[in-house]
């Protein structure tokens, strides 16, 4: 059999694994808008080592309704689970090169900037073998945060999923090629409730071109006003984003995300005051501190497959089927080393990362710009936003420019700015 016929098989084998896998459940969910609110009656049972179901999450796989989901760590931190291979190890290994203590690649350094921190792997003492990527929770500092979650790029599906994967996706959101993003979830605060609407994917799927402009809209109305500040910081996040696509071509994106979050809580006026009726502080998981105490004894371990962080080792995973279990046990390259030549680090810049740690560093507090009495300058007013990457899944190397993610980003900023001039 030729190689080539082995890399096609392997492909196609690869999709059947990804459509046939029972962790694609993608659960009951109700469509449009669903009420919730604030204050939620009686606790939630504590699951692994005290972790809980992440209670603000909009999109993606969810505790409670998938065998797979993402739950929120007593420091502060989010745990995502998994998945089953090749998707699990290849968004880990993802996450281990761009974090790697010695990374040297400039264009993977600034790349560190727009996505959540990466603090390792973590496992539960009652059940060491199910690996969970330990990440930052970039809602913790909002007290009411409003949260969207938007699929970016012309294709949800990557260049090795089988025919029976492809024709799932397309018919998912015919448009995506199109209009390039893909609205996942949103939740918003409502000023006026003290509540928060609820919007699922299903909501996002109902967008066609004449609509997509006014159901985006959504996310940042208030039930009062326009938050237009919350755009434009928006606007210039995603900015910041789409100029490290058009300067790099290392990396191709599929079915990843942008996660939007802003403060629900309007600004408060001259005098510092927050508007009447409103809460001057509200207790939610999303805002609280890290405990640091906890942060120091938080049962990190080591991934199951080598740290090799080469994008060629990825790509060398993916032809290979990671056939092993999903739990995180996937199927070494019997030679990484004969992959690494095209991804030598070219040494330009100092291997120390931007704030001064590695894979393990802690959780910093994050500084908000105070625009005083005045108008906000342009980084100010983008310090009261997170825009973050996120879902790593379908990450492969590159020698071009990805064009779809690009395209996807332009679209949706010029909805933005639709938004903020209508």
């Amino acid at each position: 059999m030729s190689t080539q016929r082995q890399i096609v098989d392997s492909s196609l084998a690869l999709g059947r694994l990804e459509i046939n896998s029972p962790m694609l459940n993608l659960g009951t969910c109700l469509s449009g808008s669903v009420k919730e609110k604030t204050a939620q009656g009686g606790s939630q049972a504590a699951h692994l080592n005290g972790c809980v179901p992440l209670s603000h999450q909009v999109a993606g796989h969810k505790y409670g309704v998938d065998k797979v989901g993402i739950l929120q760590h007593p420091d502060g931190t989010v745990l995502k689970q998994l998945q089953p291979p090749p998707r699990g190890p290849r968004e880990m290994q993802f996450y281990s090169m761009v974090y790697a203590e010695d990374c040297c690649d400039p264009c993977l350094l600034v790349l560190q900037h727009h996505l959540p921190k990466y603090f390792g792997t973590w496992s539960s003492p009652e059940s060491p073998n199910e690996l969970y990527l330990k990440l930052e929770d970039v809602t913790r500092r909002f007290q009411k945060p409003c949260i969207m979650d938007v699929k970016i790029g012309q294709k949800s599906y990557d260049p090795y999923a089988s025919y029976e994967k492809r024709d799932q996706q397309i018919k998912k959101y015919p448009l995506m090629e199109e209009i390039g993003f893909l609205v996942l979830g949103m939740r918003v605060y409502k000023v006026n409730s003290d509540g928060y609407d609820s919007y699922d994917q299903h909501y996002g799927r109902g967008l066609l071109k004449d609509t997509v402009k006014d159901g985006l809209s959504k996310f940042f109305y208030n039930g009062t006003s326009l938050r237009k500040d919350a755009i434009t910081a928006s606007i210039l996040k995603v900015q910041n984003i789409l100029r490290w696509f058009e300067g790099q071509i290392q990396l191709t994106f599929y079915a990843s995300s942008l996660l939007f979050v802003y403060e629900g809580l309007p600004p408060p006026n001259p005098e510092g005051h927050i508007p009447r009726g409103l809460p001057e502080k509200t207790t939610s998981a999303a805002c609280c501190e890290p405990n640091e105490d906890v942060l120091e004894h938080n049962n990190n371990v080591c991934a199951a497959v080598p740290l090799d962080y080469s994008l060629s080792t990825m790509y060398a995973m993916h032809k290979k089927g990671c056939t092993r279990g999903h739990r995180g046990n996937a199927t070494p390259d019997p030679n990484p080393q004969a992959h690494n030549s095209t991804w030598k680090c070219p040494g330009l810049v100092s291997s120390e990362q931007p704030n001064g740690n590695g894979v393990k560093a802690q959780l910093e507090e994050e500084e908000v710009g105070e625009g005083g009495r005045g108008e906000p300058q342009p980084e100010q007013r983008a310090s009261q936003v997170e825009v973050r990457m996120i879902d790593f899944a379908h990450v492969f190397p590159s020698e071009s420019q990805d064009q779809g993610y690009v395209y996807g980003l332009k679209h949706l900023l010029e909805v933005l700015q639709q938004i903020l001039h209508q």
